[in-house]
């Protein structure tokens, strides 16, 4: 690419793939991240994404390619959310102002886009099951210097994911070149949740180690020659910190633990990946960044810049206000509800923000729960839950849910567990695109056994739906809903509870019947009277439940 004289970002114009990075020095990559930083900020402000993690990775981002020789080394970035900076490394700069756009460059990794998008993922945890795949088959190869090597980039939460663990596991007594970075951002889309989230704070911050290694600088810098000790010292602190921590848990899963590493010090970053690339066996590299780094708003609330939304137009002044949205119906209802039972309680898989529970949190702390990134074991503790009770909630959107089939089937279903399911962003979700869609959850609930599942017109009859659903006691039940605001329908002053498998009629036609459920209702009224004025009387009917349909009405 031609260096342009005037341009904002003189480095950045330097990069077309990710060998440009080699002819550039450690100052020139620590201004190119500033450059990468900027650039991130204003486009993604403007598009809506995922700007929050993909901030605390730039540092990380170029170190990776800088040290790796990419798509020789397979570079698996979980999720995505991390992956922005990869994206503009790898030739896509001229098109990232398309990004989540229709016909532009996916929100997440796409092997159709781009030779250096190793493996496609939407959801959490997959990055190190499928780079050790690639592993093995680089290993397979005839011809050493035809193997690269496979590096996970996992993090964002996405380590409290079991499935991580299964393939940390198995990587360790592999015994193959296989390296995983976590980049630990204390965060995923909320607050990192649970036991490993305080053993890695632990890590970071224990004062035995810091107090020793603050107490050796001191004496050192007292001898004669003293700088050129502690200098040699820093040299010897990864080795120091593996004595101190000769018990980690990445190190009885048969990895060598290199870290915790300042995930915004290229320099420091790109030693330690040197030292991995260096090491013939399983590898753990830790990485501390912050989430949203150099993003002011992510200073006070990290979750707010996990995504970002493209700014809304602005409304004309005599305008009508925007509906809620179906999550915050969704929540408020429950909020409601919960205050007349207190047997009913909240679980989200580290959404709180997008499935609204976090308002149910602020106001009953004792009765929510986000279990991190872990829609099976939701699923299951919430089985749990209502074995001693109690009326669990599960607020998750209809894609995480695929990822916990099993627990549906054998934990909920097969033993007719009062387990309630609202499944947000069900239908197409909109921008996050293919990996996202809430498209299956229809067609895989309706065949298990024992499972009712209801989708309501608009955000009132939502309302009645979760009444309902907190007092079905003869098995679990779903409620689908889409993502984004809601009709703007006046709510009726009192819970109704509907009963079970009766559909609604709207209106009473003589030529044809259509039937609507959830979003689809308000397209059959629109069809009806498109219907009308060529002559033709329509029925529509409200199903209301996909299971058990409304076979008497039919």
């Amino acid at each position: 690419m031609v260096r342009n004289e005037e341009s904002q970002t003189p480095l950045l114009d330097r990069i077309s793939q990710p060998a440009d990075l080699n002819s550039m020095s450690t100052r020139e990559l620590t201004a190119l991240a500033a450059e990468v930083r900027q650039e991130l900020i204003d486009a993604v402000t403007i598009t809506g994404g995922h700007l929050g993690a993909s901030l605390g990775t730039v540092e990380l981002a170029i170190s990776l390619h800088r040290v790796f020789e990419s798509p020789r080394d397979k570079l698996v970035w979980d999720v995505g959310h991390q992956a922005y900076v990869h994206k503009l490394l790898t030739g896509r700069r001229d098109r990232f102002d398309t990004i989540r756009q229709e016909g532009g460059l996916s929100g997440f990794l796409s092997r159709d886009e781009c030779e250096h998008d190793m493996f496609g993922a939407g959801h959490a945890s997959t990055s190190i099951s499928a780079a050790l795949g690639m592993s093995v088959a680089e290993a397979a190869k005839p011809e050493a210097k035809e193997r690269g090597r496979a590096i996970a980039i996992i993090g964002d939460g996405a380590l409290t994911g079991g499935m991580a663990f299964e393939g940390l596991n198995n990587a360790g007594h592999l015994d193959l070149p296989f390296i995983v970075v976590l980049n630990d951002n204390e965060m995923s889309i909320a607050p990192n949740v649970g036991a490993l989230s305080k053993y890695l704070d632990r890590v970071r911050t224990d004062t035995r180690y810091n107090r020793a290694k603050d107490e050796l600088a001191e004496r050192l810098e007292k001898l004669p020659q003293g700088d050129l000790l502690v200098e040699f010292g820093k040299r010897m602190k990864d080795s120091f910190k593996e004595f101190i921590y000769h018990s980690m848990i990445w190190e009885e899963l048969g990895f060598t633990y290199i870290g915790p590493v300042d995930g915004h010090n290229i320099p420091a970053v790109m030693e330690s990946l040197r030292r991995a690339r260096d090491i013939n066996g399983p590898v753990f590299v830790h990485v501390v960044t912050q989430k949203g780094n150099g993003y002011k708003p992510a200073d006070t609330d990290h979750e707010r810049s996990h995504a970002v939304s493209a700014p809304s137009k602005p409304k004309a002044a005599s305008a009508p206000p925007t509906p809620p949205k179906y999550q915050d119906v969704f929540a408020d209802a429950l909020i409601e509800l919960a205050a007349e039972d207190e047997r009913i309680h909240a679980i989200t898989a580290a959404m709180p923000g997008g499935t609204s529970l976090g308002k149910f949190g602020e106001k009953y702390p004792n009765r929510f729960f986000d279990v991190g990134i872990a829609e099976q074991h939701a699923v299951t503790f919430a089985a749990g839950l209502a074995c001693g009770g109690q009326r669990p909630v599960v607020g998750i959107y209809s894609t995480f849910l695929q990822r916990a089939y099993d627990q549906i089937i054998h934990d909920v279903c097969i033993q007719k567990l009062p387990v309630v399911f609202a499944m947000d962003r069900a239908g197409f979700a909109g921008d996050d695109g293919r990996t996202h869609h809430g498209n299956f959850d229809l067609s895989y609930l309706r065949l298990i056994p024992n499972m009712t599942v209801m989708a309501p017109k608009d955000e009132n009859e939502l309302r009645h739906m979760m009444a309902t659903a907190v007092n079905y006691t003869d098995g679990p039940i779903a409620v689908r809903y889409p993502r984004g605001a809601g009709l703007g329908v006046p709510y009726d002053p009192d819970f109704r509870l509907l009963p079970i498998g009766k559909a609604e009629v709207l209106r009473e036609g003589r030529d044809v019947a259509l039937l609507g459920i959830g979003s689809t209702v308000l397209t059959a009224e629109r069809a009806a009277d498109e219907l009308a004025d060529h002559g033709i009387s329509a029925t529509v009917i409200n199903a209301r439940f996909a299971k058990p349909l409304d076979e008497e009405l039919i």
